[in-house]
């Protein structure tokens, strides 16, 4: 199916399909008469999946990294999707009928309490979001950065410390296999320090998750490429083959 095709189905603009694409969010292959894009059923079901994201508030760059993960559900997605959904839908049923109210209030018709006059109106979050924010969010980093925070200088530089020098011996084994014995080594290595350190016990798939922001945000992949070229790329391989192999 082409980029015109898609637009057609979907109501998505081609030069949006197009970004998508520029981004490593939704990459279609091409024909290799002509280098057009052509959209594979896959590429239709996971454009579907991005607009469910999109609908539940998660910016293009987030969806991106939960979708290159490698315990990515997507059933579960679906699941945690639909709930949002239903409950953004009671509660804007909720205020359509504050409105129609207010309208006849405003006409004469009905008499509306104070209290009525704000029914559907919600400021606490939406439960569903807490659950994926829980399930594919940043609350790892969050807790990791709480802790030492609230740790003494010198404790914050020895962690420092340890983080350097670990990230100089993973750059040492970057030009291995990832599944390498040494490779896996290395990286069992990263998982206990990572669990001894930050006052947050690691699982596997929390591990493989760091190890997709390591390549997903830039701001990860810049400062870790800094011990070796490609670094970020060969960790966030060899942390999913160790979770792989861990379960």
């Amino acid at each position: 199916m082409k980029s015109n095709e898609v637009s057609e189905i979907t109501g998505i603009s081609v030069r949006t399909l197009h970004h998508y694409d520029a981004m490593g969010l939704l990459c279609p292959g091409r024909n290799p008469e002509n280098g057009y894009r052509e959209y594979a059923a896959e590429d239709i079901d996971k454009l579907q999946q991005i607009l469910f994201f999109k609908e539940c508030g998660f910016p293009l760059a987030k969806i991106k990294e939960l979708l290159n993960r490698p315990d990515f559900d997507r059933a579960k997605a679906f699941d945690i999707q639909k709930k949002y959904l239903l409950h953004e839908k009671k509660r804007i049923d909720s205020m359509l009928k504050t409105l129609e109210k207010s309208i006849q209030n405003m006409k004469g018709e009905l008499e509306m309490s104070e209290k009525e006059k704000f029914n559907g109106f919600d400021f606490t979050s939406n439960p569903y979001e807490e659950e994926a924010r829980r399930l594919w969010g940043d609350e790892k980093i969050d807790q990791n950065n709480a802790y030492i925070a609230g740790l003494s200088n010198e404790e914050q530089k020895a962690i420092a410390k340890g983080m350097d020098d670990l990230f100089m011996n993973l750059s040492k084994v970057r030009m291995e296999s990832p599944g390498s014995a040494i490779a896996q080594k290395a990286i069992a290595e990263m998982y206990h320090h990572f669990n001894a350190n930050f006052g947050y016990q690691y699982s596997l798939e929390a591990f493989s998750g760091v190890g997709q922001l390591y390549i997903t945000d830039e701001r990860f992949t810049k400062n870790i490429d800094k011990y070796g070229e490609g670094l970020s790329k060969f960790l966030a391989e060899a942390m999913a083959i160790y979770t792989e192999n861990k379960k």
